[in-house]
């Protein structure tokens, strides 16, 4: 089969066009024939070999967490999903299995969900990750109630998308940071307000919004950038959800300040092993409805390096997604 794999840790000139042996699922495993990969930034950090603190590599290495494709066979002990049947969700790659960036991938049914009627595979496949991060940090470790305010730090990328949108479905109001040529498109998924970060003053703005300051805080940018300001952001009761594939990490001293104030700073690490039910519920939002996924950009599989530099980058609008299969959409 065909596949995206690296031989070892580096840059994007490490992603490389290969043929590998088509896996065979073994009891309670899943191989579903991809059409899209989705790119998310945990992919260029494994690529980077900044999740080996999560899991072991093993080379050649095939990146991807995310997915959408057909059910090709099932292996043994495996219910409710057969042969045929169009499906999104994630690989194994969170432990340490090959991704999602080859033709044939392996996946546990409790990871893969049936594409929503109306939505294409290449919508499908930049919905997982993204999603599941969305709906984790919010429903699940953000604790979010309807009536709630949320800030989402960076808006308009793949999980920020998808954040405003799953805040609305539960009854919450967000606001969000963002770029100025991205206020409309946040706007459009339901988001009162757009802070633009280049020209206003984030937390002045986000208390103007919020009196005496927000419910919750789901930092979907890292780096840093509104962590030190977590006790002004988020009034007593309320919390900062980090994303921690994406680094920064809160240090002790940082916790118990917050805490002090009545304000948790947690990471959605958190609630990782519930993720089945993160995508379960962000399934059953978009069955209803209530989820638009984030515009999609195709790119071929051969420009995974392309795909990588772009998303690495930070500033894309919605999700990038490699087309596996040259079929693209089948029925």
């Amino acid at each position: 089969m065909r596949a995206i794999a690296i031989d070892g840790f580096g840059g994007p000139e490490v992603l490389r066009l290969t043929d590998l042996p088509r896996p065979a699922p073994g009891p309670g495993e899943v191989l579903v024939r991809v059409a899209y990969a989705g790119v998310n930034p945990a992919d260029w950090k494994a690529r980077e070999g900044k999740l080996a603190r999560y899991f072991d590599y093993r080379f050649p290495f095939v990146p991807g967490f995310d997915l959408s494709g057909t059910v090709v066979e099932v292996g043994r002990g495996v219910e409710g999903l057969t042969p045929g049947e169009r499906v999104f969700g994630m690989s194994r790659q969170g432990q340490g299995e090959n991704g999602a960036y080859a033709e044939y991938c392996l996946a546990w049914p409790a990871m893969l969900a049936p594409v929503p009627p109306g939505m294409s595979l290449a919508e499908a496949a930049g919905l997982p990750t993204a999603g599941a991060t969305a709906y984790g940090g919010l429903v699940d470790a953000g604790g979010l109630k309807a009536g709630q305010t949320v800030l989402v730090n960076g808006g308009a990328g793949g999980v920020g998308s998808l954040a405003i949108q799953i805040a609305r479905a539960a009854g919450a109001r967000a606001a969000v940071t963002c770029s100025a040529r991205n206020a409309d498109y946040v706007r459009s998924l339901g988001a009162e307000r757009a802070i633009d970060y280049a020209s206003e003053e984030v937390v002045a703005a986000a208390r103007d919004w919020a009196e005496g300051g927000v419910d919750l805080v789901l930092d979907a940018v890292g780096l840093g950038t509104l962590l030190a300001y977590a006790t002004d952001l988020v009034k007593p009761g309320g919390a900062f959800v980090e994303i921690e594939t994406l680094i920064s990490h809160a240090s002790e001293t940082d916790v118990a300040a917050a805490a002090a104030r009545g304000v948790r700073i947690l990471s959605n690490m958190v609630a990782v092993t519930r993720q089945p039910e993160h995508l379960a519920g962000l399934a059953g939002l978009c069955v209803q409805g209530r989820i638009k996924p984030a515009p999609v950009e195709v790119l071929p599989l051969a420009n995974a390096a392309e795909a990588h530099r772009r998303v690495e980058d930070g500033h894309v609008r919605g999700k990038i997604v490699l087309r596996v299969d040259d079929a693209e959409e089948r029925s």
